[in-house]
């Protein structure tokens, strides 16, 4: 995938969570707040112990004074503990919706591209963005945000009051080791945006296998390749394992480093500490204080480990993410119409051509189709009916021509007002993983049983229906997978039919029924066709004679046209076939 040009990733990541934390700055302010809170106490607990230490060293407390004392310290680290359970639940409720923001914004993209954009980008692909790069991108505007401010603010403190507070000659020599930790740091975090952006990618890799073999189950059955597909799976999960392996041992290099830093800032500090004290410069509960304040020096380096490597797998997601989201639609969804008057279909002087191909796949087409007509498509295999169709749902834009639609054209219409009045059956029908009654009226979710099996009737399925296990409460299957071929297009006729829309687009939808179903279902529609508009494109032309007009297409254009008797005896293309077919069915019936 290329990278986005413009800002490098950090920069709109941080501007993305920047924007964030703007619109949800409640919840951050709060969660902040508590952090501050916490940062005082925790400075403060060292400070209390070292007088403390103090009173005892010099016998200037009594058992009562020294409880008092305790007890303080102690309710101080319980308010500590309640604190950071509070800013937790207002951080990552706060977090997890971002989460939902982006995974809305992917959605809403993706259903307005166009099928060349899925074919640039792999499905599997898609839905590792979809979970863990959000994921990653989430971890940054959660974890990462209030861990960095939680740690600096405590670096802050600490090092104030190691300084102004104990004593400044201490804290400059515990701090000398630090400049190293922080190159150390620099390193480990470019690698950790290497390996993550690779384990990112290959998890996606991964998926994508995953979901192609699961889809094309029963092909791969049918050749006999499980084995080949499953030693695939292994490579694929192989390398994805080490990419994150690869990170996660960058990650844990964050703890040796702060480790040795902290050891180093310890024996500097013991050493000038206890000499300090041997001059009498320095008393026991200034050396004890200083010693808490300095491993409390641990949280904000530990934090910026973290927060680094956070960010840095946020910004390889995001490298990844950014593109898909901000990506322009080929089909540009910018109609003023969201309503109008279906009637008439007008299409005049459309040419279409696709990208990187030589000829159009259409050229020269003019055609009318008054309301409530059907129109018949016939052509040999790559004539361009499928894209004629696609034309008409927009999922492709003509190169030229302009079609028309009652009282406006295609453009003029939002997309989800032009695709309300269709109705579609493609060659392929997609059904979801749901029962057989949700899949019919995916369209219509609050039609009634009684609606629900007449448009079944109409699709001459409801008989089958009704011999299925549990009837219209069957599961399907993923894509209708315990249907067969036939059954699966006559649940999508029936969609599409009791959506009701002003034009029924059917696409070979009939090519896996047997004639007389086809026969049967064709009747229906002429019955309780009233205003609606049909288009029907077909190989087997049974289903087009008694279309009102039928047009044949050779290499996008239109080279024969008329009514199915006007077709028969002019001789051409359309009368060989009907012979043919006709023969052929004689045959089959013999």
């Amino acid at each position: 995938m290329t990278p986005p040009s413009g800002p490098a990733p950090a920069t709109r990541l941080f501007a993305l969570l920047a924007d964030f934390v703007r619109r949800h700055r409640g919840a951050y302010a709060s969660a902040a707040a508590m952090l501050l809170s916490i940062s005082l106490l925790t400075v403060w607990i060292p400070r209390q112990v070292g007088q403390v230490v103090d009173q005892l060293v010099a016998h200037r407390t009594d058992a009562a004074s020294l409880l008092g004392q305790l007890a303080l310290i102690g309710v101080a680290g319980v308010a500590i503990y309640f604190l950071r359970v509070g800013w937790r639940l207002r951080l990552f409720a706060a977090a997890y919706r971002l989460g939902v923001e982006l995974r809305d914004r992917l959605y809403q993209r993706l259903t307005l591209h166009d099928p060349r954009f899925f074919q640039r980008h792999r499905t599997g692909d898609l839905m590792a963005m979809a979970t863990n790069d959000i994921d990653a991108i989430e971890m940054a505007s959660g974890e990462a945000l209030l861990a960095g401010f939680d740690g600096s603010l405590t670096l802050v403190l600490v090092v104030a009051m190691m300084t102004l507070g104990v004593d400044w000659r201490l804290a400059l020599v515990a701090l000398l080791p630090f400049p190293l930790m922080a190159t150390a740091f620099w390193w480990i975090a470019r690698r950790i945006h290497v390996h993550s952006r690779d384990a990112l990618d290959r998890f996606a890799d991964m998926n994508d296998h995953v979901q192609e073999s699961l889809s094309g189950v029963r092909t791969l059955r049918a050749l006999g390749l499980e084995a080949r597909s499953g030693e695939r799976l292994s490579h694929l999960a192989g390398r994805a394992s080490d990419s994150s392996l690869a990170a996660q041992r960058w990650e844990a290099a964050y703890e040796p480093a702060v480790g040795v830093c902290l050891a180093t800032a310890t024996a500097l500090t013991l050493a000038m500490g206890g000499w300090l004290v041997w001059r009498d410069e320095l008393t026991v509960g200034t050396l004890t204080a200083f010693s808490m304040y300095l491993g409390q020096m641990i949280w904000p380096m530990f934090a910026a480990g973290w927060v680094l490597s956070l960010i840095e797998r946020g910004k390889a997601a995001w490298l990844r993410l950014a593109p898909v989201l901000e990506e322009a639609p080929h089909i540009p969804d910018d109609g003023p119409r969201t309503a109008f008057t279906p009637g008439a279909l007008a299409i005049d002087g459309l040419h279409f051509r696709y990208p990187g191909q030589s000829r159009d796949a259409l050229a020269g087409i003019d055609l009318a189709l008054p309301g409530g007509q059907t129109l018949g498509v016939a052509g040999a295999t790559g004539a361009g009916k499928s894209t004629l169709l696609r034309l008409l749902l927009r999922q492709i834009e003509p190169s030229a021509g302009q079609l028309r639609w009652g009282d406006a054209t295609l453009p003029e219409l939002r997309l989800a007002t032009l695709r309300r009045a269709l109705g579609w059956v493609p060659q392929e029908p997609f059904l979801f993983s749901a029962t057989v009654a949700e899949n019919i009226a995916l369209a219509r979710p609050d039609a009634s049983q009684d609606e629900i099996e007449a448009a079944a009737r109409l699709a001459a399925i409801h008989d089958d229906i009704l011999r299925f296990p549990l009837g219209y409460g069957t599961a399907v299957g993923e894509r209708g997978v315990t249907l067969s071929g036939g059954q699966r297009q006559r649940i999508a006729i029936a969609r599409a039919l009791l959506a009701d829309a002003p034009l029924l687009l059917l696409d070979d939808a009939l090519s896996a029924v047997d004639t007389d179903t086809e026969t049967r279902i064709l009747a229906h529609l002429r019955d309780t066709r009233r205003h609606r508009s049909v288009i029907v494109v077909s190989h087997r032309l049974s289903a087009l004679m008694d279309a009102d007009h039928i047009v044949v297409l050779d290499d996008g254009r239109i080279v024969e046209q008329g009514g199915h008797a006007a077709l028969v005896a002019a001789g051409g293309w359309y009368a060989r076939q009907w012979r043919y077919q006709q023969l052929q069915a004689s045959l089959e019936a013999a």
